[in-house]
C-alpha cells in the first residue's frame, strides 16, 4: 500500500481506538469500584446483548484472518476450523452455559471449589486458565502485526512489533479502567461492524461470480494449482498417519476447547439469570454460524480472485487474504475504492483484535485476582484489593502476551488459536464436567484433572513441529521435535479426563455428597445462585 492509501485505514483504525476509549472512560467515572462490577458488570446486560458480545468475544482474528486464509490455502481442509469453532457452541450450549450460570460468580475455579477444598483447585484451576489466556492473546497478537505490516508494505518487521506492543497496551487501558462494563460494549460494538464488514465482501464475492457458487469454487480450484485436489478432504491432513491423527487431534480440541475457555465461561457470569445465559448462548449461535458461513466464501474467494500465490507473497500463513480480496474487490490497489474497502475491513480486523484481547485479559486476571491470589493469601481477600491486584495481573499478561506475540509472529492465527483450544479441552473441561456430573469427584481428583491435561499439553506442543524441527517452526534452526503432532489434544485431552479419574480413585478424601447435591440443585434450579 502507498502512502495515500495508507491514510484511510489508519484513520479508520484511530476512530475505532478513539470510540472504544471513550466507551472506557465514561464506564470507569460510572464504575462501583466492586468485584462483582468489574468481573461481571453489575450483571445487568440482556441475553440479546450477551449474545453479541460473546460473538464479539469468539470470533477474534483467527476466524477473520486466520480461517479465510487457510481455506485460500488449503481449500477443503481449511474448513475444519470454521466446522469445529461452530460445532463446539453445541457443547456449550447443552452441557455448560446454564449450569456455569447457577454454580459460579467469577471464574471456572468458583464451579470446582463449590464443593473441594479451595486452595488446591483454586490455584490448579487459575495457572490453567492463564496458560489457555495468554496462548490465546498471542494469536490475536500475530494478527495485527500481520494485519498493520500488510498496511505499511508487508515487509515492515518493526512496524508489526510497534503493532503488538501498541495492541496489548491498549488492552490493559481497557481492562483496568473499564472492566467487564467497557469490555463488554467493545465487544458488541466490534461484533456488529464485524458482521457488517463480512456480509459486505460476501455479497461482493458472490456478486463477481454473478452468485454462481460453484463457479466461485472451480475458479478457486483452478488457480490453486492443486486442481480438484483443492476442495476434496487430504490436502493438508491426507496422507500419512501423522496427518490423519493431527486431523483428527485439532477436530477434539476445536469441538471441546471453546468449553473450557475461561473468557467465554465469564460471560455467562454477565447475566441476571441461567435462563438469560441459555438465550445467549442461542443468539450467539446464529451470529456465529452465519459468519463462520461467511469465511467460507470468502476464504474461496481469494483463492479464486487474488490467488493462493499472491496470499502467499504476502504473508506465508495466509493471515492477510481477507484483507488483499477486499483491495482486489473494491478495483484495486490503484483506485478509491480498492483502498476504502481495504481500510474499512483493515479497521474491522482491528477492532476485532483489540475487543478479544481485551476479554481474554479481563477472564486471566480475574483468574489471577480471585483464584491465585486470594489463595496465596490463605484468607478471604477484600473485593477491593482483589481489583486492584487484577488490573496490575492485567499488566503483567499483556507483558507477557507482548513478548510471546513477537516470537510467533509467522505463525497462522487460527492455527495459534487450536493450541490455546488444545489446553482449555485439557485442562479446563475435564475438571469442569467432573465437578458438575460426577458425585464421587474429589480434590486430588480435580488437582490432578487439571495438572494431568495441562502439563502434557504443554510439554507437547513444546515438543512438536510447531517450535522446532521445520522451516515454520517458532526456532527453526534447531530440532527437539520427538512428538510428531502439532495439535497435542488426542494425548493431552484423554490424559486430562483419566488423570481426574485416578486422582479421585486413589484418594482417601471422602466426597462430600450434601455439597454435591446443594450444587447439583442448584445448577439445575438456580436456586442459591449468585
Amino acid at each position: 500500500m502507498s502512502g495515500d492509501h495508507q491514510t484511510p485505514a489508519l484513520l479508520l483504525f484511530s476512530a475505532f481506538v478513539a470510540v472504544t476509549l471513550g466507551i472506557t472512560t465514561w464506564v470507569s467515572r460510572n464504575r462501583q469500584g466492586s468485584a462483582e462490577e468489574f468481573y461481571t458488570g453489575g450483571r445487568l446486560f440482556s441475553p440479546m446483548e450477551n449474545g453479541f458480545a460473546i460473538a464479539g468475544d469468539y470470533m477474534s482474528a483467527a476466524s477473520f484472518l486466520g480461517i479465510s486464509g487457510l481455506i485460500a490455502l488449503f481449500g477443503y481442509d481449511g474448513m475444519l476450523y470454521a466446522v469445529g469453532f461452530l460445532v463446539a457452541w453445541l457443547v456449550v450450549l447443552l452441557l455448560v452455559a446454564e449450569l456455569v450460570r447457577n454454580c459460579g460468580r467469577f471464574t471456572l475455579a468458583d464451579i470446582v471449589a463449590a464443593r473441594m477444598r479451595q486452595r488446591p483447585v483454586r490455584i490448579a484451576a487459575g495457572t490453567s486458565s492463564v496458560t489457555v489466556s495468554v496462548l490465546y492473546l498471542v494469536a490475536q497478537m500475530v494478527g495485527a502485526g500481520s494485519l498493520v505490516a500488510l498496511l505499511l508494505g508487508g515487509t515492515s518487521g518493526a512496524a508489526r512489533s510497534w503493532t503488538v506492543i501498541g495492541v496489548g497496551a491498549l488492552m490493559v487501558i481497557y481492562v483496568s479502567l473499564g472492566g467487564m462494563r467497557a469490555t463488554t460494549w467493545i465487544q458488541i460494538v466490534k461484533a456488529v461492524l464485524l458482521m457488517g464488514g463480512a456480509i459486505a465482501l460476501t455479497v461482493l464475492v458472490l456478486v463477481r461470480f454473478h452468485g454462481d457458487f460453484d463457479q466461485l469454487l472451480r475458479t478457486a480450484a483452478a488457480r490453486s494449482g492443486h486442481g480438484e485436489a483443492f476442495l476434496a478432504p487430504g490436502l493438508t491432513y491426507g496422507g500419512d498417519w501423522t496427518a490423519r491423527f493431527d486431523f483428527i487431534s485439532l477436530g477434539l480440541a476445536l469441538v471441546l476447547g471453546t468449553a473450557g475457555l475461561p473468557h467465554i465461561l465469564s460471560r455467562f457470569y454477565t447475566v441476571p439469570t441461567a435462563r438469560a445465559a441459555r438465550r445467549s448462548v442461542v443468539w450467539a449461535i446464529g451470529l456465529i454460524g452465519g459468519f463462520y458461513l461467511m469465511t467460507i466464501v470468502l476464504g474461496f474467494g481469494a483463492a479464486a480472485i487474488v490467488g493462493p500465490g499472491a496470499v502467499r507473497a504476502s504473508n506465508a500463513a495466509g493471515n492477510t487474504a481477507v484483507p488483499l480480496l477486499a483491495l482486489d474487490l473494491g478495483g484495486g490497489a490503484g483506485s478509491t475504492g480498492g483502498t476504502v474497502l481495504f481500510a474499512i475491513v483493515a479497521a474491522i480486523a482491528f477492532a476485532t483484535i483489540l475487543a478479544v484481547v481485551a476479554g481474554i485479559t479481563l477472564a486471566s486476571s480475574a483468574s489471577v485476582a480471585h483464584d491465585l491470589y486470594a489463595s496465596l493469601r490463605r484468607r478471604t481477600s477484600e473485593p477491593r484489593s482483589e481489583v486492584t491486584v487484577a488490573r496490575a495481573a492485567a499488566v503483567g499478561i499483556g507483558v507477557v502476551a507482548i513478548a510471546l506475540g513477537l516470537l510467533a509472529r509467522d505463525l497462522n492465527v487460527a492455527f495459534l488459536v487450536g493450541l490455546a483450544f488444545a489446553v482449555a479441552a485439557s485442562a479446563n473441561l475435564p475438571v469442569l464436567l467432573y465437578s458438575l456430573f460426577w458425585r464421587g469427584f474429589t480434590t486430588r481428583g480435580a488437582v490432578w484433572a487439571v495438572y494431568g491435561g495441562l502439563l502434557p499439553a504443554v510439554a507437547l506442543v513444546a515438543l512438536s513441529p510447531v517450535v522446532s524441527g521445520s522451516p515454520e517452526s517458532l526456532f527453526p534452526g534447531v530440532d527437539f521435535q520427538y512428538f510428531p503432532l502439532q495439535n497435542p489434544g488426542l494425548v493431552s485431552i484423554p490424559l486430562g479426563f483419566l488423570a481426574g479419574w485416578l486422582g479421585t480413585v486413589t484418594s482417601a478424601e471422602t466426597p462430600d455428597t450434601a455439597k454435591h447435591a446443594e450444587t447439583q440443585v442448584r445448577a439445575l434450579t438456580g436456586a442459591g445462585a449468585v
